[in-house]
């Protein structure tokens, strides 16, 4: 997703306690393309072997001394070496004075210059996971998310299926809604999926033959959460008596979503069956798993050791 200055200074401007040093339109609108911050270290010195541009630049208390420390001739070449790397902004923490030097060559190459009055070890640990939350990969899923004893069940399957109804019957048992209809995820780090509903739809349902709902105005504030990470993909169709299903659950399933393997519980549905019972036997199950015990696996290793004798019997038996 596209972030640009300007949108920075708006989005996160009191958080960060940003103001603009420069002035210019074109150095608002410059976009920030990449999430990595960093600080511009020897660059500064000349030694530009290592240095990865195109990212934010902060500059601490040591960045702005050594400037000071510098002549004007020096202070102006070590700054241009800087800002010819497209660096989108550069962010002066601490409140610190700038040098006269800086605010001009930043101008002249309609770069910003930024002011933020917190200690850099602060601002960094503000900014870092807004950043990292606007450039994380994206995407959006058909289905219901439900936080059920805390585990994130994301349910997918046809168009009316049943997956809201599923749901909203997993509220009513003291469960929560986290998004009905179109779930958006963003991935966290390398395998930490997020699912959040839309702004306008959220906290609402659709209900077949009943129409739109609102799930918080009903069930009250404890129904519903903001986000919730998804462990578990619940996968309904229709039954078959021809199809073939997990019987003993030795046979891990998984669906990769955003290049994250994700759990896949497949659960056939006919007329009668406890939707809402298996999906609070999956949240826990799930929960054994997690902290170590394979109901399945310690089931399977026991009737194993139990049939041992016999299959020896069976194989020294010649006759």
């Amino acid at each position: 997703m596209s972030l640009t200055v300007g949108d920075l200074l708006e989005l996160r401007g009191e958080s960060l306690q940003l103001h603009l040093a420069t002035s210019g339109e074109r150095a608002t609108d410059r976009v920030i393309r990449k999430s990595e911050i960093s600080s511009p270290g020897l660059v500064l010195a000349g030694f530009t072997e290592r240095f990865a541009g195109g990212r934010v630049q902060v500059l601490g208390e040591t960045e702005i001394s050594y400037l000071r420390s510098l002549s004007e001739d020096e202070c102006r070449r070590a700054v241009e070496t800087l800002l010819s790397f497209e660096v989108p902004c550069v962010i002066v923490t601490k409140g610190q004075r700038l040098p006269p030097v800086l605010v001009e060559v930043a101008e002249d190459r309609g770069t910003a210059i930024i002011v933020s009055a917190l200690k850099t070890a602060e601002f960094y640990r503000r900014i870092i996971p807004f950043i990292n939350d606007h450039f994380a990969p994206q995407t959006h899923l058909h289905g219901s998310l439900a936080d059920v004893y805390g585990v994130g069940l994301l349910f997918v399957g046809r168009s009316g299926i049943g997956k809201s109804e599923c749901v909203l019957d997993l509220v009513e048992r003291g469960h929560r809604l986290v998004a009905d209809d179109v779930v958006h995820i963003s991935r966290q780090g390398h395998d930490v999926l997020i699912g959040r509903g839309h702004e306008l739809a959220r906290h609402h349902m659709e209900i077949r033959g009943i129409g739109i709902i609102d799930v918080q105005a009903l069930f009250g504030i404890r129904a519903i959460r903001q986000q919730k990470r998804i462990e578990v993909v619940v996968k309904l169709v229709e039954w078959h008596d021809r199809g073939a299903y997990e019987r003993t659950g030795l046979d891990a399933e998984f669906v990769d979503i955003l290049d994250v393997p994700i759990p896949r519980v497949t659960v056939p549905l006919n007329p009668g069956k406890n939707i809402t019972v298996i999906s609070e036997v999956v949240a826990m199950n799930h929960l054994l798993r997690y902290a170590g015990i394979d109901s399945a696996g310690t089931f399977d290793a026991n009737l194993q050791k139990l049939m041992a004798p016999v299959r020896e019997y069976l194989e020294e038996d010649y006759e």
